[in-house]
């Protein structure tokens, strides 16, 4: 049964950094200055929203199991409060913490309607933050023997940076009029 739980736990773990990596892609591409417009802006929105919401069953499923395995030693505590787990406490809590930041995302994003844009903008910017330390905690717990577990990883950080520099390098068509 621990063996089970050891590669449910790996193998949610996986699925949660591709789905996260391209829920930032797609989050990326809606609030650059070359987002979709119409029919299209329409979809990649509504996939972002859907993937948002499969990461939020897979990730809960990844910690779920990471504690209920008894291969290494990581407690409830440890899966709510960073840098407290027994196991590697600096990776543990660098995925603790994107978990955190994670559920701050979701819940002020469900109640995005209730709340000022500015404070929602802050907010959801801190998954600026949550994937990169998603990524590092997948690299330095991942199973580095398997080549496919850490190639999909390494995969979703290069993707990751690409959708970043790409969304960070464009320009309004109108800059040189917005800086005069």
């Amino acid at each position: 049964m621990n063996e089970l739980l050891w590669y449910v736990s790996r193998a949610t773990g996986v699925v949660s950094i591709v789905l996260l990596t391209v829920v930032v892609v797609l989050g990326l591409v809606t609030s650059g200055r070359r987002r979709p417009t119409g029919d299209s802006a329409t979809v990649v929105m509504a996939l972002h929203r859907w993937l948002s919401l499969g990461t939020s069953v897979f990730l809960p499923a990844h910690i779920a199991t990471a504690i209920a395995e008894t291969y290494v030693s990581i407690d409830l505590v440890s899966a709510f409060l960073p840098f407290t787990s027994g196991y590697e406490a600096l990776w543990v809590g660098l995925g603790t913490l994107a978990f955190d930041v994670l559920l701050a995302v979701v819940v002020t994003s469900l109640l995005r309607h209730r709340l000022a844009e500015r404070t929602w903008r802050r907010v959801h910017l801190l998954s600026h933050a949550l994937w990169p330390m998603a990524i590092i905690h997948g690299l330095a717990l991942g199973t580095s023997g398997e080549l496919l577990l850490r190639g999909t990883t390494i995969a979703c950080a290069v993707v990751g940076v690409g959708a970043i520099a790409w969304r960070y390098s464009s320009t309004h068509s109108d800059r040189q009029r917005r800086v005069a």
